[in-house]
């Protein structure tokens, strides 16, 4: 399924891999009022559908971003609440760059007429094909896992300090999926050979926080890498092979970890009293 805001692929497994800033497009008469620093898209989630393809053949469905972040972040609230109350952050329209570079020239950013526009053709759809898709795995399986794929630039003074771990894992505090499913990520975490931090600097977007539901069957985990690990981190941000087929595995077996740990939560819910699986 194609559509101006994401691409869609459906799978056979209870596994949903959700990919909101991979898009790199910007509609020609936006990209005319924007400053060279915004054409770049450099905060990009790059590479992460070639990265995914082994875990995506295992039988996920995957939900991933064509239009820019720069255009409008599809994993934050609709109404642009911070995530971060009091750290620095970009917002669901952002105005600058991870750098803090203008992405507009002056006057030329949007309206709120604009903003509301951007919603109904962009994050709006994005997020009823997440909804529906996450529903329909629910149904068929009895639960569904979201997995939130992510990546950015290990080292922007900006946005954090010092260097972010390799992988940074996010439950929203524990909220978004089931204790075991998180317990199940960290010890897949433990055997990689990559530094790794759970509930960091990043817990987790509007995504994560909003579909996870562990009471009601969905499990949501959100996974922002550092891109150093798959990829050169400045222009032009080119895929390195070599790299990324030491993560691939890693990447396999997390998400393996915590289908199982989900299924696991699942059927024990359905269990009869005093049974064990």
């Amino acid at each position: 399924m194609n559509h101006a805001s994401f691409h869609f692929t459906r799978g056979k497994l209870p596994l949903l891999i959700s990919i909101p800033h991979l898009g790199t497009a910007i509609p020609p008469d936006l990209k005319a009022r924007m400053t060279d620093a915004a054409t770049g898209v450099a905060d990009t989630d790059w590479h992460l559908d070639q990265l995914y393809e082994t875990v995506a053949a295992t039988g996920a469905s995957v939900i991933s971003a064509c239009v820019s972040r720069y255009v409008i972040d599809l994993n934050r609230p609709p109404d642009g609440a911070s995530l971060y109350p009091g750290q620095t952050t970009t917002g669901l329209c952002p105005l600058e760059t991870f750098h803090g570079e203008p992405l507009y020239r002056a006057g030329q950013e949007p309206d709120d007429a604009e903003i509301a526009r951007r919603l109904d053709t962009y994050w709006h759809p994005y997020h009823a094909a997440l909804r529906a898709e996450l529903d329909s795995l629910r149904r068929r399986h009895g639960f569904a896992l979201l997995w939130e794929a992510h990546s950015i630039n290990g080292f922007l003074p900006r946005l954090f300090d010092g260097a972010l771990p390799d992988l940074n894992f996010g439950t929203a505090d524990g909220k978004s999926c089931a204790y075991a499913v998180a317990q199940a990520v960290e010890e897949a975490a433990r055997e990689a050979p990559y530094s790794w931090v759970l509930n960091g600097r990043f817990k987790g977007g509007y995504i994560t926080r909003h579909y996870g539901n562990p009471a009601g069957g969905i499990h949501a985990v959100q996974l922002e890498m550092s891109q150093r690990i798959y990829m050169n981190e400045s222009e032009p941000f080119d895929y390195v092979p070599e790299r990324a087929r030491q993560v691939q595995p890693v990447l396999q077996a997390l998400v393996e970890s915590a289908l199982a740990a989900a299924r696991h939560v699942t059927a024990e819910k359905y269990l009869p009293t005093g049974a064990h699986v």
